[in-house]
């Protein structure tokens, strides 16, 4: 059995076709949905996203006519029940939209829109590991998703693993979600630029400020450090309430993972209460920029046949 798995970005989104665990075909494609939903209502921008995303979608079917369900996984708050799109704080005005409705009428097929970090959490565990395991991707902010003894867990709400919202720094910088000192806008790229701009009063992106970094740069590295530092405070908090051994880190900003490894390690050993100390095992992703995908895949599976993970 094909699936199609979807990872939206606010700027790109990729579209893999799965067999199992399997990559058949995978394509890349540049939108951006965050310049759409700044400018645009609600209502116009859920028609531009889904006119988008049906293009990918027919045509991976063109090439594979036997795909029986798609998964997407998408940036923000999703209903559990209705998989309507509540809201995004990365992309504003995007308030309880439906695109899942749409595109199945369309296809034919069963749909199934979920959050995008907890997509990519069920893509690690494809993998095998572990029965349960938190992933926290790093990209242009900070997202978290959860699987609980081979289930994914969404919260009641839809809201469960909302980890770039932790605040780690009351009262600092204010955050798209309405807060100030949430953590992604430290531990994500935009935040590493953030805090550069800060230091150092030039404007570079997160991949240039890594380079700078490993020639040594002391504003580089220290936006780095800031970095690892925070998402070890969050981390010490969600582990304090769900004890979970094995965390996964993803996303864009994990390729520098060895600019943050070691703030972010001693800001967690410090922050957790001393029985959990040298308890938790951490981890870049294996499947990198495809957890997303193949979790998406994963989801659309359970969601037609009811299939365990």
């Amino acid at each position: 059995m094909n699936l199609i798995g979807i990872d939206v970005g606010g700027t790109n989104f990729r579209v893999g076709v799965f067999s199992g665990a399997d990559l058949l075909d995978e394509k890349r494609f540049e939108a951006d949905f965050s310049l759409l939903c700044n400018t645009k209502s609600s209502v116009e921008a859920q028609s531009a996203i889904v006119a988008t995303i049906s293009a990918a979608i027919a045509g991976a079917l063109e090439r594979f006519p036997d795909i029986a369900a798609a998964g997407i996984g998408f940036p923000g708050f999703i209903d559990p029940e209705t998989m309507r799109i509540k809201s995004s704080p990365n992309l504003p005005n995007l308030r309880d939209v439906d695109i899942a409705t749409p595109l199945a009428s369309r296809f034919g097929i069963p749909v199934v829109v979920e959050n995008d970090a907890l997509a990519a959490a069920c893509g690690e565990h494809a993998l095998g590991e572990s029965s349960s395991l938190i992933y926290m991707g790093l990209g242009t902010g900070v997202g978290g998703g959860l699987v609980l003894n081979g289930n994914p867990y969404p919260g009641e709400n839809g809201v469960a693993m909302e980890v770039g919202h932790i605040i780690v720094a009351p009262g600092g910088r204010a955050c798209g979600c309405g807060n100030c000192g949430c953590l992604e806008q430290y531990a994500s790229a935009s935040g590493v630029v953030k805090t550069y701009l800060e230091l150092a009063g030039a404007h570079l992106s997160a991949k240039e400020i890594a380079h700078l970094a490993g020639g040594g740069d002391p504003e580089s590295l220290r936006a780095f450090d800031l970095a690892g530092e925070m998402l070890g405070r969050a981390l010490s908090h969600i582990q304090k309430v769900l004890d979970i051994s094995h965390v996964v880190i993803g996303g864009g900003l994990s390729a520098s993972w060895n600019l943050m490894e070691k703030s972010f390690r001693e800001s967690l050993e410090a922050d957790l209460v001393p029985v959990l100390r040298g308890k938790t095992q951490v981890r870049v992703s294996k499947a990198r920029d495809r957890a997303g995908m193949l979790g998406a895949a994963r989801l659309a599976l359970k969601n037609r046949d009811g299939a365990e993970f």
